[in-house]
């Protein structure tokens, strides 16, 4: 990855994770953007501005940048923000991670600490792969996702966009995921899922 200089946008409890992923990666991070400043500045980053687009686009015109935001779909909005602005954004792939060379993965994504991608899988833009999630092979996993830590997809599993996987969920091998779905935290979902729906349980079961 090219060292360039890098804004961050947004410092609280996902903008840590990302940060610190960047660092392990040896990025050169300038500083961030968030509403407020942060009273906590653990990591010692320059305070550049609010989210706002007057701060995203008209003082950093030569920087790329990394989304710590976990919500889908404020992420997704300041991720089609950044590209309708022209703004490189930046894939960031942990050290630890176990990525097979014949995934194809878009722009944007964040593959934390000991994730696995296994052969074959395609990844979206603007996804978030959290900590230790396990993908297996010939998945599709659509654009502004995220699979929250300890998700198990097994073999040839789709999930559409925006949808959100909770922590330690499994997916059935061959299972459909709609768009917009949620998923609670220690699902098993044995059955596709249409879009917009939220799911609990094991065996999973409608909300």
């Amino acid at each position: 990855m090219v060292n360039k200089n890098i804004v961050i946008i947004g410092y609280s409890g996902h903008g840590v994770v990302v940060i610190d992923v960047a660092l392990e990666n040896e990025l050169n991070l300038v500083g961030y953007l968030d509403k407020i400043e942060v009273q906590s500045n653990p990591f010692q980053l320059k305070y550049l501005g609010s989210e706002i687009p007057s701060d995203l686009f008209s003082n950093f015109v030569s920087v790329d940048y990394l989304i710590g935001i976990g919500d889908n779909y404020i992420r997704e909005k300041t991720y089609n923000l950044l590209i309708s602005k022209n703004r490189e954004i930046q894939t960031l792939v942990s050290l630890s991670a176990n990525v097979s060379n014949s995934v194809n993965m878009g722009k944007g994504v964040f593959v934390n600490k000991n994730v696995t991608i296994n052969a074959l899988t395609t990844i979206g833009n603007n996804v978030l792969l959290n900590t230790a999630c396990i993908i297996e092979h010939h998945c599709v996993i659509a654009d502004s996702v995220h699979i929250a830590p300890g998700v198990v997809l097994a073999g040839n599993v789709t999930i559409g966009e925006r949808s959100f996987i909770g922590a330690n969920s499994v997916i059935k091998q061959g299972v459909t995921i709609g768009k917009d779905v949620v998923v609670g935290a220690g699902t098993v979902v044995l059955k596709n899922i249409s879009d917009g729906q939220k799911i609990v349980g094991n065996p999973s079961r409608y909300i």
